[in-house]
C-alpha cells in the first residue's frame, strides 16, 4: 500500500484527517504513529473550527520533521505546499472546501447529511498526502 492509499485507509478506519496524513510520514522522521496520533489529534475539522484543512495541517507537520532544522527552508516548503493544495483544490480552508460551516451545530448536521466528510474529506487527505510526497522526497 502507497502512502496515499495508507492515509485514505486511516482516515476510513476513523482516524482524523490531520491524524491520516502525518501517520504516514511520521516513523520515516523517528516520530512513532502513537506520537504522532496523539499530537495530530486535535487539528481535524480545521481544528474543529473550520480553519485550516486538517489534511494541511497533518502534512506541515510532517514537512516540519522532514525540514524543521531549517527555518527558511520549513517556512519556504510550507508556502509551497499550501498554494499547491489551493491550486489544486481551490482553498486551503476547512469551511471552503466543505461549502458549510462546521463552527455550528447546523453546519455539522449539514455536512453529516450531505456525507461531506465521507466525500470531500478522502479527496483532501489524498490531495494533501501527494503533495506533500513530492516536497518531502
Amino acid at each position: 500500500m502507497n502512502y496515499v492509499e495508507e492515509a485514505v485507509q486511516l482516515f476510513e478506519d476513523g482516524y482524523v484527517c490531520s491524524q491520516a496524513v502525518l501517520g504516514v510520514f511520521c516513523e520515516e522522521f523517528g516520530l512513532s504513529r502513537e506520537q504522532a496520533f496523539k499530537i495530530s489529534m486535535s487539528f481535524g475539522g480545521g481544528m474543529r473550527k473550520g480553519e485550516v484543512c486538517g489534511a494541511c495541517t497533518g502534512a506541515i507537520m510532517a514537512l516540519g520533521l522532514r525540514y524543521g532544522e531549517n527555518k527558511s527552508k520549513s517556512d519556504e516548503m510550507c508556502v509551497k505546499f499550501l498554494d499547491s493544495f489551493e491550486k489544486e483544490n481551490g482553498s486551503y480552508i476547512c469551511r471552503d472546501l466543505l461549502d458549510c460551516d462546521i463552527r455550528t451545530e447546523e453546519g455539522i448536521k449539514y455536512a453529516i447529511d450531505n456525507n461531506l466528510f465521507k466525500e470531500i474529506c478522502p479527496k483532501m487527505v489524498e490531495s494533501a498526502v501527494k503533495i506533500a510526497q513530492e516536497l518531502i522526497l
